[in-house]
């Protein structure tokens, strides 16, 4: 499991739990229950770092509790 911080929110529109991990740009997924959307975006940050990797770019550490508005 991974460390990032990752924000998770309902989304009325799409109907679904929406969760992003800000640390890695264009992180997202999504998920109909609030644990689905938690596993998915392991899933998802597993995915990105390993195309950052392909692709030689950098892999931020994780930071812990970003702050936000």
């Amino acid at each position: 499991m991974y460390k990032y911080e990752v924000i998770v929110w309902w989304s009325e529109k799409d109907q679904s739990y929406i969760v992003e991990a800000p640390e890695l740009p264009g992180c997202m997924s999504d998920g109909e229950t609030y644990e689905e959307a938690l596993r998915n975006i392991q899933l998802i940050i597993s995915e990105w770092i390993e195309t950052a990797k392909e692709l030689g770019r950098e892999i931020p550490e994780p930071k812990g509790k970003l702050m936000y508005a």
